[in-house]
């Protein structure tokens, strides 16, 4: 079965229990021949080939917020309690509790956050340093801006899980698990959505 996830930067591909990223330039729809189950948030992926099979139709997930991405749908999916991080291009934290979503919020990604400073002078222009150490204040420009970012994220997540469990996902999730104590990483998390979702269809 083939699984794929059609982002705003990348497109990631599950098949045979492994998972493999893409730039989102680089994918090909037509590459892929056999029945593909999808979700997308990237209007240009609109129409795809008669192979693929658009799950976003499929999926019901008690919440009243609107304009719920299928992304945040699907993670959400399979998750009764807890909170859910996605950190990709954007971070999204939701919250589910007795398999209702109850709500959540958007952070830029890390990418952007860098972006913003780099838009702000070419002397911000620096690469994250994912090994800081938050408790110490910074003494270089590289790691004030590292600090800034992981911690307004970091501080962020905290207040609103408050001592629940944090589920972890999507590209950078990595780099943030090292700062949670009751955090679960979860990279799969996407996949583990849509096989319910597929199972539960028996599509």
């Amino acid at each position: 079965m083939i699984l794929v996830d059609i982002g705003n930067t990348t497109a990631c591909i599950y098949e045979s229990n492994k998972a493999h990223r893409i730039n989102i330039s680089d994918f090909n729809p037509k590459n892929i021949s056999k029945k593909a189950y999808y979700i997308c948030v990237n209007p240009n992926y609109s129409i795809l080939p008669d192979n693929y099979i658009n799950l976003e139709p499929y999926f019901k997930l008690n919440s009243d917020y609107l304009g719920l991405g299928v992304d945040r749908i699907a993670v959400c999916y399979c998750i009764e309690n807890g909170i859910i991080v996605d950190a990709g291009s954007a971070i999204t934290v939701d919250k589910m509790q007795n398999n209702k979503h109850c709500g959540g919020f958007i952070l830029p990604g890390l990418n952007a956050y860098l972006n913003a400073y780099k838009n702000i002078s070419s002397r911000l222009d620096y690469q994250l340093n994912t090994k800081i150490d938050l408790t110490l204040l910074p003494n270089s420009t590289k790691d004030a801006i590292s600090y800034a970012v992981l911690k307004s994220i970091i501080l962020s997540i905290s207040e609103f899980a408050q001592n629940q469990t944090i589920y972890l996902t999507g590209g950078d999730a990595c780099y943030l698990n090292q700062y949670f104590k009751n955090a679960i990483n979860e990279k799969d998390l996407i996949f583990k959505g849509m096989l319910k979702l597929i199972s539960s269809l028996k599509l």
